[in-house]
């Protein structure tokens, strides 16, 4: 269960926030109506799996991101040997 807040009210409310947080309830914080942050309750036992995780799903958004780019550009058709032509390209390029 995700519970909203805005800005004002978590800088104005931050116990009833926590407390949220400690229900085991997700918190979004938002800002002129727009998601800006997410707060997840986490624990000593937990805190490394869940920084595990929250790396994993930035990493499966960036990709799923550069697909996306990738198709509306048209290159999501590129041969095996213009993908390497390209990798070499930018590796040469920041050398």
């Amino acid at each position: 269960m995700m519970n909203f807040y805005s800005v004002r009210d978590f800088r104005n409310s931050a116990k009833q926030v926590w407390d949220t947080l400690d229900a085991r309830h997700d918190v979004v914080i938002t800002n002129n109506g727009k998601p800006r942050a997410v707060m997840l309750p986490v624990s000593e036992e937990n805190f490394e799996e869940m920084m595990d995780i929250l790396v994993q799903a930035r990493a499966i958004s960036a990709m799923r991101r550069m697909q996306a780019a990738s198709a509306a550009a048209g290159t999501d058709k590129m041969t095996l040997e213009e993908i390497n032509a390209e990798i070499a390209a930018a590796r040469a390029e920041r050398a």
